[in-house]
């Protein structure tokens, strides 16, 4: 896949009128609710140069592929990429150290003299 998981897009599937609020909620994992709120908050509070700044992202940024994501865990995993890479790959990291040593439990248990293992697998045969 060419597109970027860990780049920003207007998300136009969820939008409301322009997409940046529901790309901001899809980025960061915040509720798209909120966002909303925060920006008409921030508008009102800033005389509406946060509104100017919706238009420049909404015209700037680019719209959000299909198929970006393969599922919500895959949504939910790279929105965790962004926000903190380092504890990302630690979490990576901690899975395939699960995986080898689960492995490791196999193959100790398959390669041991397991009399009653054995018969199993003669059985099948």
């Amino acid at each position: 896949m060419s597109a970027s998981r860990t780049k920003f897009y207007l998300d136009k599937v969820n939008a409301k009128w322009l997409g940046v609020c529901s790309g901001i909620a899809d980025y960061t994992g915040i509720d798209l609710t909120l966002v909303r709120v925060g920006v008409a908050l921030l508008t009102i509070a800033t005389s509406g140069w946060a509104f100017i700044a919706y238009l420049l992202i909404a015209w700037l940024a680019p719209n959000k592929p299909v198929g970006l994501y393969e599922g919500p865990e895959d949504a939910k995993f790279w929105q965790g990429v962004r926000s903190n890479p380092t504890r990302s790959t630690s979490e990576v990291r901690s899975k395939f150290r699960d995986i080898d040593r689960r492995l490791a439990d196999i193959e100790t248990y398959y390669t041991s003299r397991n009399t009653r293992l054995a018969e199993e697998i003669d059985a099948l045969r």
